[in-house]
């Protein structure tokens, strides 16, 4: 079934936005008395559409469905191209991860412009539809492109920072290590990976070097790989 977020709510009807109206009526091409799902605040409620232009749907009731992992995953994502940028954001919101930062990191081949930050609104489209397709309860953020001064100051139970340096302790061992860590930040280098400097002025600021296994992964791939393996670790 259909999910959509939506707080504007009043006498147990929602009012959806003119753009999942869109959705809704063009895409879809649902009709009145079809069900879908609204979420508003972490609760699922099972709804009927009652009108269109724009969508209004009436509570039927709500549902017992909580989708959400105990663990706090932030996702630090160097600086890639579009493409591989939308990749990370809807797969990365797919398997669970309740935030994302974008960094600049020294090797990014893709620089920080003036257009850069118009781009968090288009991501967060993203991260919207797929929290829709993948039944979220919530829409994780894209809050922030951040410099190494910034990674640095951020705060978490768990500061992984994903290399191929060949001395990197690996997931799995880090993961054994901090079974009881409730908030985890993920740092994942651009396809020139850190310079040496970069990565041990992380080191020295809480972060662990971190591999994923003997193969080198790609950018956009490393940080969905890591970010599974914490869910199955974690799965509840």
């Amino acid at each position: 079934m259909q999910r959509y977020f939506c707080n504007n709510c009043n006498d147990n009807e929602y009012l959806l936005s003119n753009d999942d109206s869109y959705h809704i009526k063009k895409v879809m091409r649902m009709s009145i008395g079809d069900k879908i799902e609204i979420v508003c605040n972490k609760v699922v409620h099972l709804c009927e559409i009652i009108s269109f232009d724009p969508v209004r749907a009436r509570i039927v009731n709500k549902l017992d469905e909580d989708n959400e992992e105990i663990k706090k995953i932030t996702l630090v994502q160097s600086f890639i191209n579009e493409n591989k940028m939308d990749y990370v954001l809807q797969k990365g919101t797919e398997v669970g991860i309740n935030e994302f930062y974008v960094y600049k990191a020294h090797n990014s081949v893709v620089k920080e412009n003036d257009k850069s930050y118009k781009k968090i609104a288009r991501w967060q489209t993203i991260v919207k539809e797929a929290s829709e397709q993948s039944k979220r309860n919530i829409i994780p953020k894209v809050v922030d492109i951040i410099d190494i001064n910034r990674l640095c100051k951020m705060d978490a139970d768990l500061k992984i920072l994903l290399t191929v340096n060949e001395k990197t302790r690996n997931l799995k061992k880090v993961i054994y290590d901090n079974k009881n860590c409730g908030t985890i930040i993920i740092v994942v280098g651009p396809e020139g990976g850190f310079i040496a400097s970069e990565e041990n002025k992380l080191m020295e600021n809480g972060y662990i070097s971190t591999s994923l296994g003997k193969r080198v992964l790609r950018s956009e791939t490393a940080g969905v790989v890591a970010s599974s393996m914490l869910n199955y670790e974690w799965m509840v």
